[in-house]
């Protein structure tokens, strides 16, 4: 019907993203109990985090005729300068950090920032040049894969696999094996790690902050349930910034993702080349999350929103998740499970798996259960595609009876791949 350009090839080949939300959109929207979509990562409805989104709305509408700016006029494309100045003051107070307004960026959602970040840093550059983007630890985010405009955008780098228990396991940076030429233009960890909940250390994270400072490149940080929100972290953790640090927020897993609001905090070239490219692109960002959200920021509220209602409520589901793990899993199995350090998700590592995860991910998807098949993780790494290929990532952020039900079914159907079933 119309020829594509090189540019819609890449963006409309096909992706693990799109089908990951694809799967879960039509499992929220048609699937009833029918459906234990344990594949997606939709926050959680969680009532206490739920009922501050309403009492701030009210109080946006009684405040004069701010409901109708929010809705009615834009915001210039860095973003609302009361909510940067939020953000930045927070920053401030909470960790020392010196951040003003002008190292405050927003886009719309995460996703949009990684696009603009990687091809501002990243692909072809004057004379013919071309740089990639370092991931240290793949597998990892699966949204990443195709954001590149350009083939061969990253270079990944497999971990070292620590062994924490008999049916445990630790991704640690293989620094041994890292390397930081001069093809590389940025540095990219999410922390925790999406898909695997690994949450690198903070000696990790300074030894990168060092190579990267040393490289001339910025270190990218995907916080997008990290420290200080969502705070979907369950370990003890020291965050970093500074002026080579580019870190990235968001207000989804915080229980807003319906805003879409990402937030970059860098250095203000940065900021400011991607508020030009935020311009071209979508104008303006959504006005709704940044004035639910700023007032919270502003008297610190957020911090007990996330201390008393995100953290414990995801660190328990987590906790249910591995007890059904251990119920319904056949001990003889050889099965692993990352350490679920953060985030929302569990890792699964089925070493030997006579089946792709792909497979896999098709015959589970025939019994009612939605993952998300490991070798979409595996960007940049050959090697890590032949790991990945034994690994599913699940979510546990659905109804308690959901995830364990989905368990159970994975438990046998991963008993009946072994078998040979």
């Amino acid at each position: 019907m119309f020829e594509k350009s090189l540019f819609a090839e890449r963006l409309t080949g096909g992706s693990g993203i799109e089908t990951l939300m694809n799967d879960l959109g039509h499992a929220l929207a048609e699937g009833g109990g029918n459906i234990r979509m344990l594949g997606g990562c939709n926050p959680a409805l969680i009532p206490g985090v739920s009922a501050v989104w309403r009492r701030r709305m009210e109080e946006i509408l009684a405040e004069g005729d701010r409901f109708d700016r929010m809705m009615t006029v834009y915001d210039p494309p860095k973003g609302n300068h009361r909510f940067a100045l939020a953000l930045a003051g927070f920053l401030q107070r909470e960790y020392g950090w010196n951040v003003g307004a002008e190292h405050i960026g927003i886009t719309c959602g995460g996703q949009s920032a990684f696009f603009y970040l990687f091809n501002l840093l990243a692909g072809e550059f004057a004379g013919g040049r071309r740089k990639r983007v370092l991931l240290p630890v793949v597998p990892e985010y699966i949204g990443y894969a195709n954001q590149g405009l350009g083939a061969d955008f990253f270079s990944g780098t497999m971990p070292e696999i620590a062994h924490t228990g008999p049916h445990a396991f630790k991704y640690r940076v293989d620094f041994g094996r890292l390397k930081v030429g001069g093809d590389i233009g940025a540095i990219c960890v999410s922390r925790p790690t999406n898909p695997s909940g690994n949450v690198l250390t903070d000696e990790e994270i300074a030894h990168l902050d060092t190579l990267a400072r040393e490289a001339g490149v910025p270190l990218l940080i995907d916080n997008a349930y990290g420290e200080p929100f969502p705070g979907i972290v369950f370990t003890k953790i020291r965050p970093i910034w500074n002026e080579n640090v580019i870190l990235t927020l968001s207000l989804s897993k915080l229980g807003l993702p319906g805003t879409r609001t990402g937030i970059i905090v860098a250095h203000p070239d940065i900021v400011r080349a991607v508020t030009s490219m935020n311009a071209i692109v979508g104008l303006a960002n959504g006005t709704v999350g940044q004035a639910m959200v700023a007032p919270l920021l502003e008297s610190g509220e957020i911090r007990s929103l996330v201390g008393e209602h995100v953290r414990p409520f995801y660190e328990r589901k987590a906790a249910n998740a591995r007890a059904w793990i251990a119920q319904y899993f056949d001990d003889a199995l050889d099965y692993h499970v990352h350490e679920s350090e953060g985030a929302l998700f569990l890792w699964l590592w089925f070493r030997g798996l006579p089946i792709s995860s792909a497979e896999f991910y098709e015959r589970l998807k025939k019994r009612g259960v939605l993952v998300v098949p490991g070798h979409y993780f595996a960007i940049g790494s050959t090697e890590a595609e032949r790991h990945a290929s034994e690994c599913i990532r699940l979510s546990f952020a659905m109804d308690d009876a959901v995830v364990e039900d989905g368990i159970r079914i994975l438990a046998g159907e991963v008993a009946r791949v072994y078998a040979g079933a």
